[in-house]
């Protein structure tokens, strides 16, 4: 992941030079630290639903909207995100906003009702929108382009990491300690998190920051060929991913194969500690792959599509794989993982200066898909049982949408990539 280490005189905080192999590991763990309670508050809800289902009385279509309000809170920082990372540096701007993020986990601990519950999920979206982002754009600084698809690889295997331990190991915690304690120490951890980020994340001096104008450099990224081709992409596939990890696959094997509490969180495990496997595999073979002149969007038309088939086996056979049911979420969730290959694709085809800002685009798409995807596919549930139909044909119906959705977005993307000139290299 690290690169060599930068000539003596380019300080190693200095604007595009790369860090000392030591201090890149460092910087690494302390980013990924954040970026797995990030992960882990994101996901917990689907191992918190059946309580909080039980405790408040949620609806579908509420439960949707809860796991959607991170989601929200997220996607409205990304805009003026990408500007702050770029003006000031990851440091200070990730520091700031994982101090909201404490605040959002202390009042989730006190929530009295589901208006309560909103709020604080939108307050901790809103502090940890820039977990990944401000690492991605330190990278995009610090390591070389090997480096950043191996860097961007492992953080999403540690934010995997963190969905994983928001399985078995919240459920298994859940009895000794109930749910609001839980998250008064999700706050102090986020809490040390940000002690660590100031202690060795370097600064980057405000001369070395970009003279070009916000708007300007936005325009420039919204422009870009490479993320037009993978907007809807970003928003169908990849942040279908996100909420059918975050939320929906729980569900799913509550509602529809007649799971547990406790084996819908072992299945949540499972297909989380898939993903942490198959992210620290791209971590080994993406720098690989790439000399050998296959780029990220190659590799996303050629992979992409197992997914699109493996939702389709789930959605027909519907309660006859009760068996295997989180074993084919599991492999439909690995497939996926091709889509994942869009944001360093998109960081690497911009200039340095406008990292953040092309990074955080491709996440404001990603989030706004994942609010859209988790509280859709719950209006469609409600709907569809409010006209009539039982809860599998209900949730067949509202997942096959999102399966429509997913194959229309990669079409677009399949013409635009070979409309263009070809493969670039990332």
């Amino acid at each position: 992941m690290a690169t060599e280490a930068a000539p003596a005189e380019a300080p190693p905080h200095a604007a595009g030079a790369r860090l000392p192999r030591r201090a890149a590991v460092v910087v690494f763990l302390a980013f990924g630290f954040a970026y797995f309670l990030s992960a882990l508050l994101r996901a917990v809800t689907a191992t918190l639903s059946p309580v909080l289902v039980e405790t408040f009385g949620l609806s579908a279509q509420s439960l949707g909207l809860l796991g959607g309000a991170y989601f929200a809170g997220f996607a409205l920082m990304q805009w003026p995100l990408g500007h702050a990372l770029d003006r000031w540096g990851p440091r200070p701007v990730v520091l700031a906003l994982l101090s909201l993020a404490v605040l959002g986990c202390l009042a989730f601990a006190l929530a009295q009702g589901f208006a309560g519950l909103l709020a604080a999920r939108f307050l901790i979206g809103v502090g940890v929108s820039a977990c990944l982002m401000a690492a991605l754009t330190g990278y995009r600084r610090w390591f070389d382009a090997a480096a950043q698809l191996r860097a961007n690889a492992w953080m999403l295997m540690t934010g995997s990491l963190g969905m994983v331990a928001s399985t078995l190991p919240v459920q298994w915690l859940l009895p000794l300690t109930g749910w609001r304690a839980l998250f008064v120490m999700l706050a102090a951890l986020v809490a040390l998190a940000m002690g660590l980020i100031a202690w060795r994340v370097p600064a980057v001096p405000r001369s070395a920051n970009p003279s070009a104008s916000a708007a300007a450099g936005q325009g420039a990224v919204w422009r870009h060929p490479v993320l037009r081709r993978l907007a809807a992409l970003a928003f169908f596939s990849y942040g279908g991913l996100v909420a059918m990890q975050t939320l929906w696959a729980a569900p799913w094997m509550t509602q529809v194969l007649g799971y547990g509490a406790e084996q819908a969180a072992q299945g949540l495990f499972w297909i989380n500690l898939s993903m942490l496997a198959t992210f620290w595999t791209w971590g080994w073979v993406q720098p690989a792959l790439l000399r050998r002149g296959f780029g990220a969007q190659r590799l996303i038309a050629w992979g992409l599509p197992l997914s699109f088939v493996l939702l389709a086996i789930i959605i027909v056979a519907g309660s006859h794989l009760s068996t295997l049911g989180y074993g084919m979420f599991c492999l439909y969730c690995v497939a996926c993982s091709f889509v994942t290959l869009a944001q360093p694709a998109v960081g690497l085809s911009v200039a340095p200066a406008l990292a953040g800002r092309a990074l955080t685009a491709v996440n404001l798409l990603i989030f706004l898909g994942v609010f859209a995807v988790q509280w859709g596919i719950g209006l469609l549930i409600d709907g569809l049982q409010g006209a009539g139909l039982d809860t599998l044909a209900a949730y067949r119906a509202a997942f096959a949408v999102f399966l429509l959705c997913c194959v229309a977005a990669y079409l677009r993307f399949l013409w635009g990539w070979r409309g263009g000139a070809g493969d670039n290299p990332v």
